[in-house]
């Protein structure tokens, strides 16, 4: 492990980077450029402080799975990502793992996409990258713990799980498909197993040993301040990166593009109600 060269990595992709890629307000007091460490912190899923000693070169040696959600917040590219984990004293990603990492065009499309929510997920469902517009409409991502941070995962045991049964057994199809293409990924594998011991649903769904894809198609968001949404989903393929980017949207004159007029004026902001 080069802790000083791991520290400069990490100081310099994290002032490249700047609030709206990740889909974070930009505010008007911030003193530095790109991000902030809690900023990156949040993203990643650890702890400032451990974020901190990291960048000062006096931290310990990170797992994998840290350098994988680094990676992953400070969006580097391959070449970059691999550089980190050799600094970090870890071998790069292999082979036959889920690509975890969005391509640079991808996300600048993503960046363009700014009058629709929109993000991207992994093979495995993860949610690797997203919009300001989507955290208006699903909430702000970066609060899911990163482990948690997946659409299959949130439907079978996040706080409110969707009880659409035909949906449902689309997503364990999904998850099968991956399951099929990565058999050696162990991250895939930790998911399946959790999916599997803490829902019964799912379980009797992956042991049908159906397969599937995702579908463009319609769907509903409660969103807490304005209730019930319809809208489209439709899903583009990255296939070299075998990820996929959903892009949501609503017929003119609808109830649901109103609401979606009003989130991009008051992005992440709660409403205020008169007594």
């Amino acid at each position: 492990m080069d802790r000083a060269e791991l520290a400069a990595v990490l100081r310099t992709a994290r002032a490249r980077v700047k609030p709206a890629d990740v889909g974070l307000p930009a505010g008007t007091r911030r003193q530095v450029p790109g991000l902030r460490r809690e900023e990156v912190a949040q993203l990643a899923g650890l702890g400032v402080d451990y974020v901190t000693r990291l960048e000062q070169g006096r931290g310990p040696r990170p797992s994998v799975q840290v350098l994988t959600a680094l990676a992953r917040a400070l969006r580097l590219s391959d070449d970059d990502r691999d550089t980190l984990f050799r600094l970090g004293g870890a071998a790069p990603p292999q082979d036959g793992r889920v690509p975890m990492l969005v391509r640079p065009s991808v996300l600048r499309l993503l960046d363009r996409m700014s009058d629709l929510p929109a993000l991207v997920l992994s093979a495995k469902s993860d949610v690797l990258a997203w919009n300001p517009l989507a955290a208006a409409l699903l909430g702000d991502l970066s609060e899911w713990p990163p482990a948690r941070r997946n659409l299959i995962w949130q439907r079978f045991l996040g706080p409110a799980p969707d009880p659409d049964a035909e949906s449902a057994a689309d997503c364990v199809g999904c998850l099968r498909t991956a399951h099929a293409r990565y058999p050696g990924d162990p991250d895939l594998a930790r998911l399946v197993t959790e999916l599997r011991t803490g829902s019964a649903t799912f379980d009797r769904l992956w042991r049908a040993a159906r397969s599937g894809r995702l579908r463009s198609g319609s769907v509903t968001v409660q969103h807490h301040e304005l209730g019930t949404l319809t809208l489209d989903c439709d899903i583009l393929s990255v296939p070299e990166d075998d990820q996929f980017l959903l892009v949501y949207s609503a017929a003119p004159g609808t109830r649901t593009a109103s609401a979606l007029e009003l989130l991009r004026v008051t992005g992440l902001q709660r409403f205020t109600h008169s007594q």
